[in-house]
């Protein structure tokens, strides 16, 4: 499963669209009769970077709930539903965060925590996990979801998330001044951008943004080792971290909607993209911790 393609084609999605829009309201100050000026250009390459990473990080809860059709527990309805939020509050006073809203989707063995803030952040477990796995078991992973929000992880991809947007549609636009140019070199009337400009940075935005990515994906497998420590601690020892992740190593793990893969138990297919190191050597890196 891709952990993080959920925050990450969210992102993506809405830089790809700030920008045509700032394109068709003739924001692009930084094209000027004069040239390429790369001082307004860098100010619009932050705006625009670290406006779409933000707006996906505001919006990835309710998101989250909707594309995996989560069903919050208000009032529980069984012991389990019972059981389940005691242990998340267990887990959130231990970490010094707020509570968080606690939720059940259907499907097989998984768990999330999404949202922009340490003290309104969600946690949500599959059916798959809760029948899948003992009660210890299941303790840890939802440990391992809380850890997450107490690390600021979805706070910190929205940051490298940003960085990354900023290079991109910096790089980006600079190729496109660059080949508009090059393409109208001999047309004596050119005022302003054309189309091999605008056709150039979309294209550069998409293959850029997917090396991006790959930066950002490298980040998040480092966030699971620190999760699955965090794990450890809430629990007291390791070895129930360690008995989770081997049983999802046998079990076939649930493949979260994209926008909220980053934030998964489970990771993803592909070295490069993958967003959760293998599970063996996560396993192996919490039996070296002492």
């Amino acid at each position: 499963m891709n952990r993080i393609v959920l925050f990450v084609l969210t992102n993506l999605a809405m830089v790809l669209v700030l920008g045509v829009v700032s394109s068709l309201l003739g924001v692009d100050k930084f094209l000027t009769a004069n040239g390429l000026n790369l001082g307004a250009l860098l100010g619009f390459a932050l705006v625009m970077g670290f406006g779409g990473s933000f707006i996906s990080l505001l919006i990835s809860k309710p998101i989250a709930k909707w594309s995996a059709g989560v069903q919050l527990i208000g009032q529980p309805q069984s012991a389990d539903e019972q059981w389940l939020l005691d242990t998340v509050r267990k887990f959130a006073n231990q970490a010094q965060i707020g509570m968080p809203e606690v939720g059940i989707f259907e499907g097989e063995p998984n768990a999330f925590a999404t949202g922009a803030f340490k003290n309104s952040a969600l946690v949500a477990v599959s059916t798959g996990l809760l029948q899948g796995m003992t009660r210890e078991e299941v303790e840890a992973v939802i440990g391992h979801e809380v850890a997450h929000i107490a690390n600021g992880d979805m706070v910190t991809m929205a940051l490298i998330q940003g960085v990354m947007n900023t290079f991109v549609v910096f790089i980006s636009r600079v190729v496109g001044y660059a080949v508009d140019s090059f393409l109208r070199r001999n047309d004596e009337e050119n005022t302003g951008p054309g189309i091999g400009y605008f056709v150039t940075t979309i294209v550069m935005d998409i293959v850029l943004g997917f090396l991006a990515a790959i930066v950002v994906a490298w980040f998040s497998r480092q966030r699971e080792f620190r999760a699955d420590a965090g794990a450890a601690q809430l629990m007291g020892h390791k070895q129930p971290m360690i008995n989770a992740l081997a049983r999802l190593g046998g079990m076939q793990a649930g493949e979260l909607p994209k926008s909220m893969a980053a934030m998964g138990i489970a990771g993803g297919i592909g070295q490069l993209f993958s967003t959760h190191p293998p599970l063996e050597e996560r396993i192996a890196a919490l039996q070296n911790n002492a």
